[in-house]
């Protein structure tokens, strides 16, 4: 598997499921921001295809109670990282994925605008895996190769406080090398 991001945005490295949830970055936005979620669908589940299905508009309400509060939303990420470190990309970078929400940083609105959202399959009650740090940080150091501009790093929590609490206190600040260090 090759470390590179194409022109059009995608990461060989990744697997490929297109979501329908995105839209154009608005003219001459740059990508200055990476911002890590999680997510468990259904809460505190992990394995089951329930992601895949929210980000591409095809989850079944009657397949789990909490299925039917949350079907009709209509969400990406540009990443997402399986416990196992599977590693399935849904928007290209260069496209505006619907990840942050009402959200801002450093004063800037509208983090979606300028962001690139990687969610990580878990909790804020569960641990991360060892897996997970590792992808992600190859993540990181494929983007930065390819963004230049990209220059922070923030948790959910962090752009959308007192909305959003992800990543969450189970997640390991420390094992994210950023800047990316060989």
């Amino acid at each position: 598997m090759t470390n590179e991001i194409d022109a059009a945005g995608w990461y060989a490295a990744a697997r490929r499921i297109d979501s329908p949830n995105f839209d154009a970055r608005p003219l001459a936005a740059e990508i200055t921001l990476l911002v890590i979620h999680n997510i468990s669908l259904p809460p505190g589940e992990f394995g089951g295809p329930g992601v895949e299905q929210l980000f591409t508009n095809r989850l079944q309400p009657a397949d789990h109670p909490y299925y039917a509060t949350i079907a009709s939303l209509r969400v990406s990420a540009h990443f997402y990282i399986r416990r196992d470190g599977e590693l399935i990309q849904f928007v290209a970078c260069g496209q505006r994925a619907w990840h942050a929400g009402i959200s801002s940083w450093c004063g800037r609105e509208r983090c979606n605008d300028f962001s690139i959202g990687v969610e990580l399959e878990g909790s804020d009650e569960q641990l991360f895996a060892d897996a997970q740090y590792v992808r992600l940080n190859e993540l990181i150091h494929a983007l930065r190769a390819a963004y230049p501009t990209l220059l922070d790093v923030a948790g959910h929590s962090d752009i959308a406080p007192g909305r959003k609490t992800d990543p969450g206190p189970c997640f390991d600040w420390k094992r994210v090398r950023w800047p990316f260090t060989p």
